[in-house]
């Protein structure tokens, strides 16, 4: 019998884990931690309904954390398999799991100091150690190429569009003649989008998995370029301080290319830009090694390493080099992450900058609820900082041409290739989103589609 079960990213964003299973093996797609509201956050300390040990292996779309960050947790419950990904994927990895580990420890740390933790002592989800041994089972891919993932069932990866390394995965079940195909779109990117190439068309499947993050609306037509020249300008008009809360993987590295873009082209004035985190500037980096993986174009670079080098970009270390960043005064950008605000150096500068009415907070990208980002993106009159409310009294700006996942239209451009699928599970999305992207699908296309709840198995039928 073949199937799959649902035991992350349904019927909301994060959490992605997806349990394929044939007749002889067993294979996680994607292992990622929720994250957001509490009672998803929860989750993550639930032993997993799958025993980790019977788990042959692991293929991963991308090193964001709602599709990696479980990882070490099921190598600490028993998990023994290879863990396949891209090149890129496997570099970043190691990155954002040692500062998730460090995060995890750091917390319990806190939490036996203060004593509010229900656990004596309180113990983090995973350690480092627990990273050290993940990393072990690393085994890197080319991509559009097959290769076998476990017994009977083979994977290639093609070109998501999303992140540096990102893939959909393609999947054949090769004990069923003929094979029973199926498709996990991963996260998936937009078109013509900054720094990344276009997402590869999707190879044809007899099930697919796809992500709905978006399904209910469509970015604002509008140029990323033009709106961060626009926000840019308007803050800088200000005299006060441009603060970016930025993913330090991908999005850190998009803006620096656009903000170096637009000084080029004398579209905004060259003004300090502080980069400060540590994981953002150990990613940039990773980012020079992959050239072959960038689309350059609106800057007209033919290596990325120039990312590096524009001369008004401080990349900021150390604690008391971050700290420094509190005397400028201002025109002045700092980038820095947590993206949607949940902790990080970002919380430090947004203390600092959110109630001047001179500054401005920018907002790029996919807040979940229960976030800060996404409290501030509605309109929150504070934030909860390091134990105070801070008013906000700065000017918010969002950008969603800066998002990284396709919305409704580009879905279903990306979807137009493909023919009818038995059936599409729409995924990694709020139920609204799954539900509007779904009425679409059966409406116009006549498609089968699902949207399974948290735990929900599916057989997979052969022909």
């Amino acid at each position: 019998m073949n199937r799959i079960t649902f035991h992350g990213a349904a019927e909301t964003v994060t959490g992605s884990k997806y349990l394929l299973e044939s007749a002889r093996s067993k294979v996680l797609i994607d292992c990622g931690l929720f994250q957001g509201l509490k009672e998803l956050r929860q989750r993550n300390w639930q032993p997993p309904p799958f025993q980790a040990s019977t788990v042959d292996s692991i293929v991963v779309t991308h090193a964001h954390i709602d599709h990696i960050g479980y990882l070490p947790r099921l190598v600490r419950d028993g998990f023994r398999g290879n863990i396949y990904c891209t090149a890129a994927t496997a570099q970043l990895c190691e990155l954002q799991l040692f500062d998730t580990a460090h995060c995890e420890e750091e917390d319990a740390r806190y939490a036996n100091r203060k004593g509010y933790s229900k656990h004596r002592p309180a113990l983090p989800l995973f350690d480092s150690n627990d990273v050290r041994r993940t990393l072990t089972l690393l085994r890197s891919q080319p991509t559009s190429t097959m290769f076998c993932a476990a017994q009977s069932i083979y994977c290639a990866f093609h070109d998501a569009g999303h992140l540096l390394g990102s893939a959909m995965i393609e999947v054949e079940l090769r004990d069923s003649s003929p094979p029973i195909r199926i498709l996990f779109s991963g996260d998936v990117g937009r078109y013509d989008a900054p720094l990344y190439h276009d997402p590869k068309p999707p190879p044809q499947c007899d099930y697919l998995i796809c992500e709905s993050t978006y399904g209910d609306r469509d970015h604002p037509v509008e140029n990323a370029l033009d709106e961060l020249s626009t926000v840019v300008r308007a803050g800088i008009e200000r005299g006060g301080v441009i603060v970016i809360a930025a993913f330090a993987v991908g999005r850190t590295q998009q803006l620096v290319y656009l903000l170096q873009t637009l000084a080029r082209q004398q579209r905004i004035p060259s003004v300090p830009t502080y980069v400060d985190s540590p994981m953002a500037i150990e990613a940039s980096q990773i980012y020079c090694e992959h050239a072959a993986d960038h689309d350059l174009s609106e800057a007209r670079l033919t290596v990325p390493v120039e990312m590096l080098d524009w001369p008004a970009v401080h990349y900021t270390r150390t604690t008391q080099e971050s700290k420094e960043i509190n005397a400028v005064d201002g025109p002045a950008i700092i980038i820095s992450s947590s993206g949607m605000m949940t902790g990080g150096r970002i919380l430090h500068h947004l203390k600092h900058r959110l109630s001047d009415s001179r500054n401005t907070i920018l907002i790029g990208g996919y807040m979940a609820p229960g976030t800060r980002g996404r409290m501030l993106a509605d309109g929150a009159p504070y934030l909860r900082l390091q134990g105070r409310d801070v008013p906000n009294r700065a000017a918010v700006a969002r950008i969603p041409a800066l998002s990284g996942h396709a919305d409704r239209s580009e879905l279903l451009r990306w979807l137009s290739p493909l023919a009818t699928p038995r059936t599409c599970f729409l995924t990694h999305g709020e139920l609204t989103s799954a539900r509007s992207l779904a009425e679409e699908l059966h409406s116009a296309r006549g498609w089968n589609v699902q949207i399974p709840r948290q735990g929900q198995s599916f057989e997979l039928a052969s022909t």
